[in-house]
């Protein structure tokens, strides 16, 4: 994914003037919000959301199981 840096919203900023994270997202078909410098949190119009292709659906749940469960997989790895 590619991000343009005009994307980037702050947690802080984003708690304190949602309106403006949204307009981000509706300009720029999404808005990343970073906590403590890190990308936590992807804001993005449910209409964008629901033309993502299968495959686009599929990694994205895969990387939600994996960090979830990363404890089990590298035990299961040894």
């Amino acid at each position: 994914m590619v991000i343009n840096t005009k994307q980037i919203v702050s947690m802080t900023e984003a708690n304190q003037n949602f309106s403006k994270a949204s307009k981000t997202a509706d300009k720029y078909g999404e808005a990343l919000i970073m906590k403590n410098n890190k990308p936590k949190y992807i804001l993005i119009d449910i209409n964008n959301y629901l033309e993502l292709s299968d495959d686009e659906k599929i990694e994205v749940v895969a990387k939600r199981v994996l960090a979830k469960h990363i404890s089990a997989f590298k035990e299961l790895a040894k």
